[in-house]
């Protein structure tokens, strides 16, 4: 199978790069940009020499199904709502990594991201891609919209409590912090070194545009969540993400250990989801590099709170790594294929 990536000059588009570069069943053809064409990839990524050496192209649909089958399109919003139904209508099937397909309501998504939302036909022929809980959607479909990184980790760590009537609803906090790649490869005086080392940041306090992904996904795959208290902090690291998740338990008869063989049921057949013994917690290094979410639940038998603590790696399970799961999905390949790496630690 041939592929193509637009936008590969961001951090997501570097990852799939080297992800592409190990699969088995997968070739690397062409790479495209809207600002560095003529160009090696190499030159953008010296890490890239005599690894990958393709030139980055122009956008053009009907040049692309020249050269690949599928396209992963890594690009800011605004992108993927203009050529996804160009790519689809030219052949190709495509996985969209940026946020313009995932919410299924336009005017919520531009309400949220400040945008022209895409057209709904488009809207309604996307499947939102988190294999856990989409994987016979994903298998059959021709365009998939990637989950975005904060709601792949927060999801995965509720969406078992909320499926099973667990939780207060009303109830649901989520403290989350991202490394700094997160941000994107384009510097700002947000992400300056010097602003960001040896600091600890909240930004867009109430007002994430994951938040309403976050709330469509729980009320898509779970039950009537009306809303979500989450906060985002930027941490000066470069990849991970921790999402600690709070929610009052609808009962009082519940255990730490009954939750736990919860968790363990419901990602049984998940390969890249791991749930942490009773007392155990990951942290953003032990799934560094790789397409992993780590779980841990606890149960605060004199609060009644249920607290859930997931990470991830932002541009992997986050990004490009669950790109290449959805992309094994949709292929009939075996879902791990290219994805076999172990955390880099320490």
């Amino acid at each position: 199978m041939k592929a193509a990536i637009i936008g590969a000059t961001g951090y997501g588009g570097a990852d799939l790069i080297r992800l592409l570069h190990n699969h088995p069943e997968v070739e690397l053809r062409s790479v495209h940009s809207s600002s560095q064409q003529g160009i090696k990839i190499s030159e953008s990524y010296p890490h890239l020499q005599g690894i990958n050496d393709l030139v980055l192209q122009d956008i053009d649909p009907q040049i692309i199904k020249e050269q690949a089958d599928v396209v992963f399109l890594s690009t800011p919003p605004g992108v993927s709502r203009d050529i996804s139904g160009q790519l689809i209508e030219a052949g190709l099937k495509v996985i969209d990594l940026s946020g313009d397909l995932r919410l299924v309501d336009g005017k919520v998504y531009e309400q949220w991201y400040g945008n022209e939302a895409a057209n709904t036909s488009l809207l309604e022929k996307a499947v939102y891609g988190l294999p856990e809980w989409e994987r016979e959607k994903i298998q059959q479909t021709e365009l998939i919209s990637n989950p975005g990184c904060y709601p792949t980790a927060t999801l995965l760590g509720l969406l078992p409590l909320v499926k099973n009537e667990l939780v207060d609803n009303r109830s649901i906090i989520i403290d989350a912090k991202s490394a700094v790649s997160g941000a994107g490869r384009s510097p700002s005086a947000v992400t300056h070194f010097s602003e960001m080392n040896d600091n600890f940041k909240i930004y867009k306090v109430n007002q994430h545009k994951h938040i309403p992904e976050i709330e469509q996904g729980l009320n898509m795959y779970g039950g009537e969540v009306p809303f979500v208290t989450f906060s985002t902090h930027l941490v000066p690291m470069t990849r991970g993400i921790m999402a600690t998740i709070y929610a009052n338990s609808k009962s009082d008869q519940i255990t730490e250990e009954q939750l736990r063989e919860l968790f363990e049921e419901n990602y049984k057949n998940s390969p890249f989801v791991r749930i942490r013994k009773n007392g155990h917690y990951p942290s953003t290094k032990e799934v560094y590099g790789t397409n992993y979410c780590d779980i841990g639940i606890t149960y605060d038998e004199r609060t009644g709170r249920i607290t859930v603590v997931s990470v991830i790696d932002n541009l992997m399970k986050g990004a490009a790594g669950q790109a290449i799961q959805n992309l094994n999905l949709m292929l009939g390949y075996e879902e791990t294929s290219g994805l076999n790496y172990i955390p880099t630690y320490p």
